[in-house]
């Protein structure tokens, strides 16, 4: 099974959905047939402003502080029940657009994932500026890329064809938010969904893309059933 995950780094219901994702996963018996593969996704294309999360969210949205601080502790609260802490009065909000290609670069050695993580918790739970190339490279090499790769995808415009790739498939699929899961190609899962219902989706795509097949075998053999043994 392959999963699609269109996310952005900033992006605080993502990284909770992700997590929940996970969750799911831990109890799914075919985990370790299911791939997951990291799609860019950006909230803000071709933006450059960074500034705290608390003073873009009311600028954005006309919200008081009084308002942003209920939000947010709201996430927070669901993250904490996750083991993950959401640092809202550190969090910067940033352009996202270099910490996509170094998620690209990880993906051609493997490390997509833990990159992608790393990053993701580095503004979640940090409060660190991830469009900081400084920042950018730490996370990366300390996650496991080479410092010297990281240098020149930052210092290009390396993966950002890539990025956009994936930004205009989302847009043919209809995606307009974030997370947004696709399951084999087929079946879509929006929004940061309870590790329940992830569950739920992750056997019911299982049992329509595995289905059981009659292999036409004929005759009675030995069988157990409520009543007994024949």
């Amino acid at each position: 099974m392959r999963i699609e995950i269109w996310s952005d780094i900033v992006c605080p219901f993502c990284t909770i959905g992700k997590a929940e994702l996970d969750k799911a996963l831990a109890a799914f018996p075919h985990a370790d047939e299911v791939t997951i593969v990291p799609r860019s996704f950006e909230l803000q294309p071709g933006g450059s402003a960074v500034e705290p999360v608390a003073e873009h969210l009311a600028v954005k949205y006309g919200w008081s502080p009084a308002q942003v601080a209920a939000q947010c502790d709201r996430i927070d609260a669901r993250a904490a029940g996750l083991g993950l802490r959401y640092d809202w009065r550190a969090a910067i909000a940033a352009p996202t657009l270099d910490a996509h290609r170094l998620v690209k670069l990880a993906a051609t050695v493997g490390l997509a994932r833990k990159v992608e993580t790393a990053l993701m918790l580095a503004h979640f739970s940090e409060g660190r500026d991830v469009s900081d190339h400084g920042v950018l490279a730490e996370v990366a090499v300390g996650a496991g890329l080479d410092a010297n790769r990281v240098a020149e995808v930052l210092a290009s415009d390396e993966y950002a064809d890539a990025v956009r790739a994936d930004q205009a498939e989302a847009a043919a699929l209809g995606v307009r938010g974030v997370p947004f899961f696709v399951v084999d190609g087929r079946f879509g899962v929006s929004g940061a969904q309870s590790a329940e219902t992830f569950g739920e989706a992750l056997a019911r795509a299982w049992s329509l893309t595995h289905p059981i097949v009659d292999l036409g075998v004929q005759g009675t053999g030995p069988a157990c059933g409520p009543d007994g043994c024949s």
